[in-house]
């Protein structure tokens, strides 16, 4: 079954553009003008399998409608936006957002970034379960448990934890995390994978403690019992 993305964009020429790249790669397409339709075609939709969100839009900031999306799934979302400093794509992440892309952009890059995500998101693992200490996570299910009681996660926090986890041990410097998990050659700054790590081990609570700060380099994970 071809994969389904919606498409928030206030701009129908940059929709329309956005729409045409991706029909090419033969992803079903959902088109929205504003946030509040965003939000409305995704809820009347439970199949959609990437969210694509401009950040300013009529109604709804695409901000807002990530919040709103968490609060009901963890599909994967782009921010797609001409919004391009770092605290502006530090605030798409802090909403939620697994991707952040900046206009103007390069066609063959962003369409191999959405299929990254695509690829990262629903590829099959042979394993089902995985333990590590009081950490469990439900490959299947994309489920993860922290002392028996589930952790909400955003899809890139839990590729990165996955990734983590079936590397244990292994050291990695940022950049190495960035292109392993995001699945592409980062051009964003440290702060994006310290970010990540920093919500995880807050969300992971005692279990955070496997992720592990090797100073001067980066990080790794490790379960000391």
């Amino acid at each position: 079954m071809n994969k389904t993305i919606l498409i928030a964009e206030d701009e129908s020429r940059m929709r329309i553009l956005v729409s045409d790249f991706l029909t090419m790669e033969d992803y079903n397409i959902l088109e929205a003008k504003d946030g509040r339709q965003a939000i409305d075609i995704f809820m009347k939709n439970p199949n959609v399998h990437l969210v694509i969100l401009d950040v300013m839009m009529p109604y709804y900031n695409g901000w807002e409608v990530c919040e709103e999306i968490r609060k009901m799934s963890n599909v994967p979302i782009i921010m797609l936006t001409a919004k391009n400093t770092e605290p502006d794509e530090l605030n798409g992440f802090k909403y939620g957002a697994d991707e952040y892309i900046t206009k103007p952009f390069s066609p063959s890059i962003f369409v191999a970034r959405v299929n990254a995500l695509i690829k990262r998101t629903y590829c099959t693992l042979e394993q089902d379960e995985i333990i590590k200490g009081n950490l469990s996570i439900n490959v299947n299910q994309h489920k993860v448990t922290a002392n028996k009681i589930p952790v909400d996660l955003s899809q890139t926090e839990y590729n990165l934890l996955l990734y983590m986890i079936q590397n244990e041990g292994q050291v990695f410097n940022r950049n190495q995390l960035l292109n392993n998990v995001w699945g592409y050659d980062y051009q964003g700054t440290d702060r994006t994978i310290d970010t990540h790590i920093n919500r995880l081990r807050i969300k992971l609570k005692n279990c955070g403690n496997y992720i592990q700060t090797i100073r001067g380099y980066g990080y790794k994970f490790e379960v000391n019992l």
